[in-house]
């Protein structure tokens, strides 16, 4: 049987979205990129040292854990995908342990990325010291601001950070300096995109990378209970650690939820166009100028999606809703005190989507996927709860 999340088109696309619109300096290097891509991922060789690294080093397979008494709280049974367990603190470590093999195996020796949160940027950087290549990393001003913690991972880990000044500050701009960048330095370096997105091949890429954890989750799932959970949810900017969760589920009757900010949104508000080398959703002004995306977590502060979200949406086969900040606090709290696990602002959307459908999950199974832990998010969490101030918080 073919998998709705199987392999895109000759174009790159998933249906109507995707593609690859690159400046034409741009297309050997993507085209290079897809060649090599295949021809590792066919390679029974580099899947295993692929599968070998994730199991000995990241610490695969994450744990699929029943959370009692949040299901209680909810009246639901849910499980969580716990890749906050994962190396280095989330699900981005599964990408670019990926994407670094790969760029060694095409004789590159120095990786550059962007990063929203810090997470897909230290991850770089781990990988990079894992394997002995060069790494930079580029991170807008305000998300320097707000996640200080890992730009010290990232620089201690040897990486260099380069400050983005320019737009918003943000993750949008962070990719725009990084693509700029990776023009000038084709022959040595990989871009290391961090999530389903960019010009072809690497939402497709990136989702084959991350695919690890709907796989061990939809085995872990059946083999403790003998069937497929009702729901499977999980938070969506770019949309990676969403991408590789459905990748498990997409062919069982599983319902698949998608959880957007609710200032970025790009499925729920955006509308079609063309920005970073790949046709799909964005946040756009009568004029077709990108619009700002706002959330109170770097990593989803991005005002498109990828490409097969975009897919997913528009043949009915995912569903995508938002919730808001005030929301997403709650939610961080909730899981805190229910379970003693303090989560991502990221993955706190997923958390909080199931506040707000409490009566429509009510006797239902869920899976969702734990993208990351709350370490990196502390200081803005306490900040929000008044705890900086002298205050108790909520």
């Amino acid at each position: 049987m073919t998998s709705m999340m199987g392999t895109p088109d000759a174009t790159g696309r998933f249906g109507e979205f995707g593609g690859r619109f690159v400046p034409e300096s741009l297309m050997p290097a993507v085209l290079e990129l897809e060649s090599a891509f295949r021809e590792a991922w066919s390679d029974p060789g580099f899947r295993e040292e692929y599968a070998s690294t994730l199991a000995n080093y990241a610490g695969r397979p994450t744990l699929l854990y029943l959370a009692e008494r949040l299901s209680e709280h909810l009246g639901a049974e849910v499980w969580l995908k716990r890749e906050d367990l994962a190396h280095t603190g989330s699900h981005k470590i599964n990408n670019v342990i990926g994407q670094a093999l790969l760029a060694r195996r095409m004789g590159k020796t120095r990786l550059i990325a962007e990063t929203g949160a810090g997470q897909h940027g230290v991850a770089t950087a781990t990988a990079a010291a894992l394997l002995g290549l060069d790494a930079k990393v580029y991170m807008g001003e305000v998300d320097i601001a707000r996640q200080s913690l890992n730009v010290f991972r990232m620089r201690l880990l040897g990486a260099e950070v380069e400050t983005v000044t320019s737009g918003s500050r943000t993750l949008k701009d962070a990719v725009n300096e990084a693509m700029r960048s990776w023009v000038a330095a084709l022959d040595d370096t990989h871009y290391c995109i961090g999530s389903v997105m960019g010009p072809h091949p690497y939402p497709w890429m990136v989702r084959e990378f991350q695919r690890v954890i709907g796989d061990e989750a939809r085995e872990q799932y059946l083999a403790a209970t003998g069937t497929t959970p009702d729901w499977v949810v999980a938070c969506v900017g770019g949309g990676s650690n969403a991408a590789g969760t459905f990748a498990g589920f997409v062919d069982t009757p599983a319902r698949l939820v998608g959880v957007e900010p609710e200032g970025g949104a790009a499925i729920g508000r955006g509308i079609g166009g063309i920005v970073h080398g790949m046709q799909s959703f964005f946040l756009q002004d009568e004029f077709g100028q990108v619009n700002e995306a706002s959330s109170i977590s770097a990593g989803l502060d991005y005002p498109g999606v990828g490409p097969e979200h975009a897919h997913l949406s528009a043949i009915g086969r995912a569903r995508y809703d938002q919730v808001g900040d005030d929301q997403v606090v709650e939610a961080v709290q909730l899981l805190a005190r229910t379970e003693g696990i303090i989560c991502a602002l990221e993955s706190a959307h997923a958390i909080a989507w199931l506040l707000a459908h409490k009566p429509e999950l009510e006797g239902t199974s869920i899976v969702l996927t734990l993208s990351g832990r709350g370490d990196k998010d502390a200081e803005t969490i306490a900040e929000r709860l008044g705890f900086l101030d002298g205050g108790r918080g909520a």
